[in-house]
């Protein structure tokens, strides 16, 4: 399981009003943009995501949970007519439970959506909310609200600002308060009436996740579970929040609203497939294992319990302190599952992580054989190689790279050990090509021009690496406020 990171960034907005006002116009312009765009460029099911304050995300990496999800997934972007755009599914590293969409091309779910979930139906109707915003277009249409609304809170803040103006000129030798009051109602105006948008946009992928659910033969009790749930963890609170002052409409309210066409389709006391279940409860157990304290895993996965997902949790933590009985622990559910690729490539990675690639590589090269064009199994394999320290696999394992990280163009560890590789066989213009991607990958992209500038001057110009590397050094970021 690898972790990665990326950002987005912000663009402020100024109020270029008379010269009297133009700092007062620019200080509540950025302030209206910061609060508008992070609720512009996020879709959460509850509460808003990190990036949309400008905060790295972790992101998790791990081939079983993405093809899980995919799984999930595919009929829903099909009922959605998405199917053809195939938003990727990014899993980030929080425990709590929320999803959003920043564009129509990706789609975020926190690995405490899965973990929290007891059923796949519970998963998939997130999913399915999350495609009712990208197949409505809410993302483009909320930029325009956002906008109205900063136009209207500049506006009512700027003649708030007048009052406080004309108060201090008035002979009372002070600010007046009632002009403090008209420029924070000013921003309150606006505010709301962009919350009020956006209420009406979740409210509109909620029906739209009912549809895609009936179109696929599945029922929406998951989602009414979800919001019972987050109606619960409301409930103490719901008498101290102002249902115009937030971005979603209240879980309870969601609940009753969804309810009634819930229970009248014909699939609603439908169950899951038990392979589905029986993936979903091994995943949720990998989850768990790899985010946890062994001693959280064991209480958790106790040994009475001997259910295959109960086994998982168990090895993974074992990883942790005890690399020996991990090993023993992977071999016997091989046993069981002798053709499950996820088993071999954790077998793998305990050995690698354990200091000894060598013999990691027989493992990933079974999950290779089991998911010939996985590219995560493909990079671990190509890893191990180069760490086995072998210089008659240093070819194979450049050619393994270069098609884990085609096949997996995210993977900032398979350009970086892409790169040894290169380096090694003294392919050194290569291997800065390889390091510059990875830097991009990794979102650092002033490193990434370095690296790429330096593989220029070694390669010949016009060749499709001199191009690629060209790109690089030729790229600027795209900002929020530009998309």
């Amino acid at each position: 399981m690898l972790l990665l990171s990326a950002t987005r960034r912000g663009s402020p907005l100024c109020a270029d009003e008379s010269r009297r006002f133009r700092r007062t116009g620019r200080k509540i312009g950025d302030r209206v943009l910061t609060t508008a765009m992070a609720l512009a460029i996020s879709f959460p099911f509850l509460s808003a995501p990190a990036q949309a304050q400008g905060r790295k995300i972790p992101v998790v990496r791990d081939a079983e949970t993405e093809e899980l999800l995919r799984d999930y997934a595919m009929p829903i972007f099909k009922a959605a007519g998405i199917a053809m755009t195939r938003p990727d599914i990014i899993l980030v590293n929080d425990k709590s439970y929320n999803a959003f969409v920043p564009d129509s091309g990706r789609m975020f779910i926190n690995v405490g959506v899965l973990m929290e979930s007891e059923t796949p139906n519970e998963v998939i109707g997130v999913i399915a909310h999350e495609s009712g915003h990208i197949a409505g277009r809410h993302l483009a249409q909320l930029r325009g609200a956002a906008s109205n609304a900063a136009i209207m809170s500049v506006i009512g803040m700027l003649l708030g600002a007048g009052a406080v103006a004309a108060g201090a000129t008035s002979g009372s030798g002070g600010i007046s308060q009632g002009g403090l009051a008209a420029a924070a109602a000013g921003g309150a105006i606006g505010q709301r009436s962009f919350l009020a948008y956006r209420r009406g946009q979740e409210a509109a992928a909620d029906k739209a996740a009912l549809r895609y659910l009936n179109a696929t033969g599945q029922s929406a009790k998951g989602m009414l579970t979800t919001f019972k749930r987050f109606a619960d963890e409301q409930m103490f609170i719901a008498k101290y929040v102002d249902p115009y002052a937030v971005s979603h409409p209240m879980a309870r309210d969601r609940y009753r609203s969804l309810e009634t066409a819930a229970e009248q389709s014909a699939y609603f006391n439908k169950k899951d497939p038990a392979s589905l279940q029986f993936r979903h409860d091994m995943v949720r157990a990998k989850l768990f294992a790899f985010t946890s304290h062994p001693n959280a895993v064991a209480r958790a996965y106790p040994r009475s319990d001997t259910s295959l997902p109960a086994q998982y949790a168990r090895a993974i933590a074992a990883m942790k302190t005890r690399r020996r009985d991990a090993i023993k622990d992977v071999d016997a559910m091989i046993r069981q599952l002798p053709n499950d690729p996820y088993l071999y490539e954790l077998k793998g990675q305990v050995l690698l992580e354990g200091g000894n690639p060598r013999s990691a590589v027989a493992p990933f090269r079974k999950a290779v054989s089991l998911r010939p064009n996985e590219g995560q199994f493909l990079v671990w394999l190509g890893y191990a190689l180069v760490g086995s320290n072998d210089p008659n696999v240093l070819g194979e394992a450049e050619r393994i790279l270069r098609k884990g990280v085609q096949q997996d163009p995210y993977s900032r560890i398979g350009f970086s050990q892409l790169a040894i590789a290169q380096v090694r066989q003294g392919k050194q213009a290569d291997a800065d090509l390889s390091t510059a991607k990875g830097l991009m990958v990794a979102g650092d992209f002033d490193a990434a021009k370095r690296y790429a500038a330096r593989a220029q001057k070694n390669l010949k110009r016009g060749s499709p690496a001199w191009l690629q590397a060209d790109d690089i050094v030729s790229y600027k970021p795209p900002h929020l406020g530009n998309n």
